[in-house]
């Protein structure tokens, strides 16, 4: 699965740090997902897509 993480949290002025407090997870766990070697539970990926004003199925895709 990819996502549009590091795209969107960079349009938004977002560092990595500030999403994954934001989120409350780690800046390690963002760095996993954003560079698609972790896939997040639903709950995070949700609240992902809220914190960057998206919905889930705009943030997240599989490959096909």
């Amino acid at each position: 699965m990819r996502n549009r993480i590091k795209e969107l949290r960079k349009k938004q002025g977002y560092r990595q740090e500030d999403l994954a407090e934001l989120a409350g997870v780690t800046r390690q766990t963002i760095i996993a997902v954003e560079n698609n070697k972790y896939n997040p539970s639903l709950e995070l990926g949700m609240k992902l897509a809220k914190l960057l004003k998206t919905r889930v199925e705009d943030l997240f895709f599989l490959d096909e």
